[in-house]
């Protein structure tokens, strides 16, 4: 009888860590935001298990910069929440803490910027998953004048020299600027 309850939670817990496993790899994949890199006015929820004096929600500064309580200023921009955990876990471990176990999460991403050719021009709030099909919707639609072909995105970190063509399925990412340029027919 023991055995059997045994088999039926070692079965069960499998499950789950598959369940677990399949859920986690195929966020990311969707998201494609595992390696996304931190940048001015990201939002980050930063949880220390166990501390929570350490637990805190700090806003990227145009610097590039967050202020840690006992660490001080840390240059965080580029920067994978991965690689920030780690950061933190390795100062906190050097005389504060022994073992921190620290967590990262992005609660809100930079903006994204459209412009010409859309009803409201402006920035918005980036959205994992974000096309630019979707980032025109959130700018209200084409405007009459709008070119159904020549579409132009410069990457966050880019010069405006390095814009790429685009289609209404290219992947938009937090701090993207588009340009949606005019028809002359």
């Amino acid at each position: 009888m023991i055995k059997r309850k045994l088999l039926s939670i070692l079965k069960i817990l499998s499950l789950m860590l598959c369940l677990l496993g399949s859920t986690v790899s195929s966020a990311e994949s969707v998201t494609g935001l595992s390696d996304y890199p931190l940048g001015s006015g990201d939002l980050l929820s930063i949880q220390v298990f166990g501390e929570e004096e350490l637990s805190v929600e700090l806003r990227l500064s145009d610097a590039g910069t967050i202020s840690y309580p006992f660490l001080g200023e840390l240059r965080v921009k580029g920067l994978t929440t991965g690689e920030l955990g780690e950061v933190i876990r390795e100062r906190l471990s050097d005389g504060y803490l022994v073992n921190p176990n620290v967590n990262i999460t992005v609660l809100e991403y930079r903006q994204f910027f459209i412009h010409g050719q859309v009803v409201k021009p402006g920035g918005y709030p980036y959205q994992p998953g974000l096309t630019l099909q979707k980032a025109v919707a959130l700018a209200e639609g084409f405007t009459e004048r709008a070119s159904s072909s020549k579409f132009f995105i410069v990457r966050d970190g880019a010069s405006q020299r390095e814009s790429e063509a685009a289609n209404l399925q290219t992947t938009i990412y937090p701090g993207d600027i588009i340009n949606i340029e005019e028809s002359f027919f």
